[in-house]
């Protein structure tokens, strides 16, 4: 079945084949079976509805993706992601009240292994060693070197787990410190992975702009993280409810650290990206 894929808004991750479309159709449109809309971002579902009319005067036409809510279904290399990027596990046994991962996918499930370099899974390490220690095996037979862009839960850091990353010459991986309790953990792993990278090729994003949090405050963390031989990226909270863009003074603080930030979504849209499709 030929699908084309067709994206509200292009991101470093949008595919890329011509099959893959952001907007409208095209004058010139490709022979294809259906149209898969796929919306990422809750900001951006009136214009996914809208292109699914646009589209829906040429092609059988479905609706999709995590801001629509649906359980994602297993993960189909270059389909709704860039080729290169792998998704190898769905859901999360965290209860965070600021991510959506827990309410669309679940308790964590171990995929299929795709091949891939750059790991996008919610919280890899929460699965089993074995399936942790299969999706090292085959990061090792790629071209490209690894990327764990999609986050490492600091607390789940183990020894064993960075001298593979070592092992395997990994380009790049990032952790997560979305909590206060998870400063301690920040600065255990930190420990373990920085002496296997290069030149601060180990990032950690950094929760922000929720209820209560301040610039300065945000500026200590990301100070603190810094000062673990780490680079910071703030993430800025933007609920589902309020699709407020960053205040003045919060954009001007992210664009001092967000310059060359890798492929992540926003915090209330942390997981997959495609869903099961809705129309």
């Amino acid at each position: 079945m030929r699908i084309i894929r067709v994206f509200p808004r292009r991101t470093k991750a949008t595919p890329d084949d011509e099959l893959a479309f952001v907007g409208d159709p095209p004058l010139l449109r490709p022979e294809a079976d259906e149209v898969h809309v796929s919306c990422t971002f809750t900001w951006d579902l009136p214009e996914a509805i809208r292109l699914v009319l646009a589209w829906t005067r040429y092609y059988p036409t479905k609706l999709g993706g995590p801001a629509c809510g649906s359980m994602p279904c297993e993960f189909t290399p270059g389909r709704y992601l860039r080729p290169g990027c792998v998704i190898t596990t769905r859901g999360c046994p965290n209860h965070c009240d600021y991510c959506f991962v827990p309410q669309r996918e679940g308790p964590l499930r171990e995929l299929t292994i795709r091949n891939g370099w750059n790991v996008l899974d919610n919280n890899l390490l929460a699965a089993s060693r074995t399936h942790i220690e299969a999706v090292l095996h085959m990061l090792a037979k790629q071209k490209e070197r690894a990327m764990f862009t999609g986050g490492l839960e600091a607390k789940r850091v183990q020894p064993w787990f960075a001298k593979a990353l070592k092992e395997i010459r990994t380009r790049s991986a990032f952790l997560a410190y979305d909590r206060p309790s998870d400063r301690i953990p920040i600065k255990d792993a930190a420990k373990l992975l920085v002496p296997c990278f290069w030149k601060r090729r180990i990032g950690c994003y950094v929760l922000c702009g929720y209820m209560g949090d301040s610039i300065e405050d945000a500026t200590e963390r990301c100070q603190y993280v810094q000062n673990l031989d780490m680079r910071a990226f703030p993430m800025y909270y933007r609920p589902a409810q309020k699709h407020l863009p960053p205040a003045k003074d919060w954009k001007k603080f992210l664009r001092s650290y967000n310059r060359g930030i890798p492929v992540k979504s926003p915090v209330n849209q942390r997981g997959s990206e495609t869903a099961e499709f809705l129309l």
